[in-house]
């Protein structure tokens, strides 16, 4: 009489196989979220950078910085039509504080998760800062 071999996988192998895949799951699901935020707050310093140029740019022709303060980002590509942030308006609000005819402060304050309460900061003087980031901290990244 031939003995047939069942065909299959183990209880316990099918356990094994579940723990290591959940034990990977962990690690870079974490890992993962972190790279994306990173790669959203460099998308916001790219957006403050090309918005910092339209400021130059608005200097040159009037050789004074607009005064008025914007607070959200609708004001200022309203003012500066050149200007669209490519950051996703769920991730970053861009506005200005303490604007003079001499100075000025652009800054992108974050809006959910991780990101909430990221402030990122580009000032005419070239001063670059980023506060409240679980991912970066002092200069950017």
């Amino acid at each position: 009489m031939k003995h047939s071999r069942s065909k299959g996988f183990t209880l316990i192998e099918v356990l094994v196989v579940v723990a290591i895949v959940a034990i990977l799951a962990a690690i870079a699901v974490p890992s993962y979220k972190r790279y994306i935020d990173r790669s959203v707050i460099k998308t916001a310093q790219s957006d403050i950078v090309a918005l910092s140029l339209n400021y130059e740019n608005y200097y040159q022709r009037t050789l004074t910085y607009p005064t008025s303060d914007y607070t959200d980002t609708a004001g200022l590509t309203t003012a500066f039509s050149g200007w669209s942030p490519a950051s996703d308006s769920s991730d970053f609000v861009f506005y200005t504080d303490g604007a003079s005819a001499t100075t000025y402060a652009l800054k992108a304050k974050g809006q959910r998760g991780d990101l909430a309460g990221c402030i990122i900061t580009l000032t005419n003087d070239g001063t670059r800062s980023v506060t409240g980031c679980s991912y970066a901290s002092g200069d950017w990244l």
